[in-house]
């Protein structure tokens, strides 16, 4: 296989000579640079995928398993924290206001690979049994304040809370003709009630039949907007641990290299005065 000749510009050959390259290594060194790319992309898609799968799991798993207390609570929380680290690491080296949104579309991606990988062509379940949350709205909310604010402090503040309080509103769309009320053998049961008796599974969380009794109902008929805004507030917190160790992951450390290194590299090793 060819190796692709890279043209240099003044900069780049200025860059080139004080490195110590040769030509032949400068190419292999740009070649590397891509594979590493190509191996953290989708390194970085699973294991956010992971995350959320072991730490939202049941809620994020069924369109009828997706509560009104707890699912607003515990999802955005979650979600937050590798688009807050991806947001530092994009923001302090590059200052590109990508990073949240570059986050939330490559869960999205990948969350609907695997279901319809595993959900569809293994099981036969229909995709609209296994709808994904989406946060791309809370991630677009955070890299719009951070142009505005551009200091992570008080864009953990007013986005932080954005990212946990819109998640509900911004997936009802996706959710809203689920919650439609039907009889079904003389009972009245929500849509995603009918596809779970039609597609059974092995288990059912016992809390989802108990979830409409619990405390939070006392705020009033609907519980979803306090447990949007405490998400919303707790998110405040998360958004900021994960961009500080976003930030203390992405930091360029400089080793002196020795001739051994410098020669597997395909450096000129310094003569010795």
């Amino acid at each position: 296989m060819a190796i692709p000749k890279l043209k240099a510009g003044p900069k780049g050959k200025t860059v080139i000579s004080v490195s110590g390259l040769t030509p032949k290594a400068a190419r292999y060194s740009r070649i590397f640079d891509f594979l590493v790319v190509a191996a953290v992309v989708p390194l970085f898609a699973g294991a956010f995928h992971l995350h959320v799968m072991l730490t939202v799991g049941d809620w994020d798993m069924y369109v009828d398993w997706k509560d009104r207390q707890y699912w607003p609570l515990v999802t955005p929380v979650s979600m937050i924290m590798f688009p807050a680290a991806l947001q530092a690491i994009f923001w302090v080296n590059f200052r590109l206001p990508i990073g949240a949104t570059v986050g939330a579309t490559v869960l999205l991606i990948t969350t609907w690979l695997g279901r319809y990988a595993n959900w569809w062509i293994w099981t036969g379940f229909p995709f609209t049994e296994g709808v994904p949350s989406q946060v791309i709205a809370g991630a677009l909310l955070m890299d719009m304040a951070l142009i505005v604010l551009r200091n992570s402090l008080f864009t953990s503040i007013f986005a932080g809370f954005a990212f946990g309080f819109v998640f509900w509103p911004s997936n009802y769309s996706a959710l809203a003709p689920f919650y439609l009320p039907v009889e079904h053998q003389g009972m009245v049961a929500s849509l995603a009630d009918m596809i779970g008796y039609t597609f059974p599974r092995s288990n059912m969380p016992e809390y989802l039949r108990i979830i409409e009794r619990g405390t939070l109902r006392t705020f009033g008929s609907s519980v979803s907007w306090v447990s949007a805004a405490f998400a919303g507030f707790i998110c405040i917190f998360m958004h900021q641990l994960w961009w500080q160790l976003g930030r203390f992951a992405s930091q360029t450390t400089f080793l002196k290299n020795g001739d051994v290194v410098k020669s597997f590299m395909g450096m000129k090793s310094r003569p010795a005065s």
